[in-house]
């Protein structure tokens, strides 16, 4: 404030001072006004010009990582819907080995049947001719007129038994082959029953060929969009990664909370193994070091299992044997039940810890006969609840492993295109920043203008004062040029 007050000219009145000093500056002001400008212009442009500079950057930045983005989301999605079509034929490839293989011999084997049994429906429907010998004679011992004589009337009904005994026998014959083979249809009927099923089952399994085979056709109708590199392919693609990966993230926070009650699990017990007293920080003990330990061994023989099994594509497994991938297969998973069962030690373990310490703080407050009192087989039920966690959880967490390719795959979209908006975000507060910074030069400029607007208005009178006066200098004449030009007339 004392350096200010030496600056004044009176220094008990700030106003008449402060105009006193803008009026002594001003002349100053106006002399330096054309290198004031080019510095506030060139102070304003060294501003502007770097963050425009850098958000064309981040704008290039930004293009070259959704071009990114997109080559990355084509050639996983393409990956993914490649390795869906694949699953889709292995499947067909299975049902057709499995129940269409046999249908040429079944169909063979109907047809054959089908002939047989046509050929006996035709010998049911054949009626034998009758004998064409005795017929005639019948026909002419009809013919015979009936007369009083006995000899004949006996004749004739002997001949009437005879034909009767005869008709019935042949009836009884037809009869019975009729009935033989209307007996051997009946015997087709379990076959026909079978073959119902089989072609039932047949074309339900057609049907599961046609599903299959639409889906088929869709699939590679969106690897055909995919191919093309569309932008509604790139959406949808997009969307897709987005979703899988909000999905997978909430898969993994619940994985989290299962470690979370796994590692309280083991934490207390693994302090009788390892030595509670030990701390590797001030705050970090080693028990609760080596549980976290236990939990990531346990993730990790679950990443190997479910990769072995297949489930997942995080490892390079696919350029082991199979036997090798079956050998580390069985390690994993018997490293896995190892564990699970130190864990349901240690359970066992936490439970007697607690008991123990709980009857020492009772023995220590006076009230040792309640333990005996409260012992029973209730309070085993919290042990064998640690035990069944401390077994499950392990095999829990191996699954982690599918959310977290999901969730890795997905990642890399999601994050690309975070990154790509936050990029041109910051270009776009960079080229804002330069515009307020070019604006903020003119305006100093103006302002500057505005302080000496007395002698630059005098500027404008002279000026405009000057402008006037030449323009009425051109348009007077001039006397001497016009007796130059008359004495040369006279001459």
């Amino acid at each position: 404030m004392s350096f200010l007050n030496s600056l004044l000219i009176w220094p008990d009145r700030l106003l008449p001072s402060v105009l006193m000093l803008l009026l002594i500056a001003v002349p100053f002001l106006y002399a330096a006004r054309g290198p004031m400008h080019a510095l506030i212009r060139s102070a304003s442009r060294s501003v502007s010009n770097p963050l425009r500079l850098g958000a064309r950057w981040l704008v290039d930045a930004a293009l070259r990582l959704r071009n990114r983005n997109r080559q990355v989301l084509f050639a996983h999605g393409s990956h993914e819907v490649k390795q869906t079509i694949e699953r889709e034929f292995e499947r067909v490839t299975t049902l057709v080995q499995r129940d269409l293989e046999g249908y040429p011999v079944l169909q063979r084997k109907l047809m054959d049947e089908i002939i047989r049994i046509e050929e006996d429906y035709k010998k049911t429907a054949e009626v034998p001719l009758p004998p064409p010998d005795w017929v005639k004679a019948i026909e002419a011992i009809a013919k015979i007129k009936t007369s009083s004589d006995g000899v004949v009337e006996h004749i004739l009904v002997e001949i009437r038994d005879s034909l009767d005994k005869i008709y019935q026998k042949v009836v009884s014959e037809y009869r019975d082959a009729y009935q033989k083979r209307h007996h051997i249809l009946k015997g087709f009927l379990p076959f026909w029953r079978s073959v119902s099923q089989t072609l039932t089952q047949v074309d339900r399994n057609i049907s599961s060929l046609q599903v299959s085979a639409a889906k088929i056709d869709a699939n590679v109708l969106k690897l055909e969009n995919i191919s093309a590199r569309g932008n509604d392919a790139a959406h949808a693609l997009a969307s897709s990664a987005s979703t899988q990966f909000f999905v997978a993230g909430m898969v993994m926070l619940i994985a989290f909370g299962g470690a979370y009650v796994n590692f309280k699990l083991i934490a207390l017990p693994m302090s009788a193994m390892v030595g509670g007293g030990d701390y590797i920080t001030q705050n970090l003990q080693a028990s609760e070091v080596a549980a976290l330990v236990i939990i990531l061994f346990e993730t990790l023989m679950g990443l190997f299992l479910m990769e072995t099994l297949r489930f997942t594509s995080l490892f390079p497994f696919g350029n082991i044997t199979e036997k090798m991938r079956r050998r580390l297969m069985w390690a994993s998973l018997a490293i896995l039940l190892v564990l699970a069962g130190v864990e349901v030690a240690l359970a066992v373990m936490r439970d007697t810890i607690i008991s123990a310490d709980v009857a020492l703080k009772q023995q220590l407050g006076s009230a040792a006969g309640a333990v005996h009192a409260e012992a029973g087989w209730v309070t085993r039920i919290p042990t064998f609840g640690q035990m069944i966690l401390g077994f499950t959880l392990p095999f829990a967490l191996a699954f982690v492993a599918i959310p977290l390719e999901s969730f890795i795959n997905s990642g890399r979209t999601v994050i690309g295109t975070v990154l790509e908006m936050a990029l041109q975000g910051l270009a776009f507060v960079l080229r804002l920043t330069a515009n307020v910074a070019k604006e903020t030069g003119r305006f100093m400029v103006m302002l500057y203008d505005v302080l000496i607007f007395a002698p630059l208005a005098i500027e404008r009178w002279v000026g405009t004062y000057r402008e006037g006066a030449a323009r009425r200098n051109k348009l007077r004449p001039v006397p001497s040029l016009k007796r130059a030009s008359g004495s040369e007339e006279a001459i």
